[in-house]
């Protein structure tokens, strides 16, 4: 498996309407292989603040973005249709199709592949290791934003991602889509 294209860990701000109470350093490695994405979301400081879902075996489930949530949401290059995919640290996922910016497409949406993912927690790391396969994304060059939901104890949520594009908190504008991925020409 040769990465035909590589990233060094991407740092993710906090979205200054929603400033964190906790000092943490939160980050995405981004490594796109013939196998598919493997994404490592990596938050470092005071984890043991956050309010972290209890592990529960995998699976589809919604509203995962109401609690500590880590979020990737793809588009094929130019197009407005996108993916939104959720990763809680329970080992619970989803994954949803929109039309255009917010548009939920109603059409049945085909079966994807799960997500592999694999959580590590301690007082002061958290990661969540993900692997989407091939299937999952599109098939040329896309745009990929990352971002997340961070739940401290007291109930607070703060909004992470690489770009806010908006005064408000808003992971679906395709501005915060800025990276560009794909195969590399033959």
């Amino acid at each position: 498996m040769n990465p035909l294209e590589t990233h060094a860990p991407h740092p993710l701000h906090c979205h200054p309407a929603t400033p964190a109470g906790l000092p943490l350093d939160v980050s995405v490695a981004v490594d796109f292989t013939r196998a598919g994405l493997r994404l490592r979301y990596a938050l470092t400081g005071n984890t043991a603040g956050l309010r972290i879902p209890p592990a529960t075996a995998p699976g589809a489930a919604d509203d995962l973005w109401q609690h500590t949530c880590l979020e990737a949401f793809v588009a094929a290059e130019g197009e407005a249709a996108y993916r939104e995919f959720n990763f809680s640290p329970s080992g619970q996922w989803a994954a949803y199709r929109f039309a255009g910016e917010r548009q939920r497409d109603t059409q049945r949406a085909p079966d994807l592949p799960a997500p592999v993912m694999q959580c590590a927690i301690s007082p002061t790391r958290l990661t969540l290791d993900v692997h989407m396969p091939p299937a999952t994304l599109p098939s040329h060059p896309f745009e990929l934003a990352l971002c997340m939901v961070l739940e401290e104890r007291d109930g607070r949520l703060s909004y992470w991602a690489l770009q806010h594009p908006c005064e408000r908190p808003d992971f679906h504008h395709p501005a915060g889509r800025v990276l560009r991925l794909a195969l590399p020409q033959n």
